[in-house]
């Protein structure tokens, strides 16, 4: 997939400036694509250049003006022909799963604290995916909102993200179980 098949599918649910769009990313798209700001600005460019999205300026008073971006016919025929294609399967690059790999070989005091943090931080991002869930949703239970929701791509993905970060810190914290049981049993040898 290439950044701007994730920006055309952000921008399907009407028009956003760039800024909009950055903060889209780094809210809900960051759980399946990381963009940093400057290439989504970079890859708007590219996509209204080829004619994917189109922009138009507002005029905006005491502040500067900004542009708001939409997927064209042809930004969605790119997107339909992306869909048609199969997909990539993903794989995990994770410096940590290098790091527990070694655990039975190095002081793991060190390899615990980043479990602990990482841990915390998969917490606090299922926490917010499912905040985000909760205003989506609205007063709709889950069941009505999958039969009957306007946004259900982007509530799906949200899932997808709320069940990657529980399995993070899931595993994080079996794994520092693990390895704390292991250094009790070498202590009581």
């Amino acid at each position: 997939m290439a950044l701007r098949h994730a920006v055309l599918a952000a921008l399907l649910d009407g028009e956003l400036s760039g800024y909009e769009l950055a903060k889209a990313f780094d809210l809900g798209v960051a759980n399946f694509w990381h963009a940093r700001p400057q290439q989504v600005y970079a890859e708007l460019t590219r996509l209204e250049e080829d004619g994917f999205v189109a922009g138009r300026e507002v005029v905006q008073e005491n502040r500067p003006n900004k542009r708001l971006f939409r997927v064209t016919d042809a930004g969605l025929a790119q997107l339909q022909s992306f869909t048609a294609v199969a997909a990539k399967p993903s794989f995990i690059r994770d410096d940590l799963l290098v790091q527990v790999q070694a655990a039975g070989h190095v002081d793991t005091g060190a390899l615990i604290e980043r479990l602990t943090e990482r841990a915390a931080i998969a917490r606090e991002k299922a926490g917010l995916f499912a905040k985000l869930l909760r205003t989506m949703r609205g007063e709709c239970t889950e069941e009505e909102f999958l039969r009957h929701g306007a946004h259900v791509g982007p509530y799906l993905t949200c899932r997808r993200g709320l069940a990657f970060e529980e399995g993070n810190r899931e595993w994080c914290e079996h794994v520092i179980a693990v390895l704390r049981d292991r250094a009790e049993n070498r202590a009581g040898d």
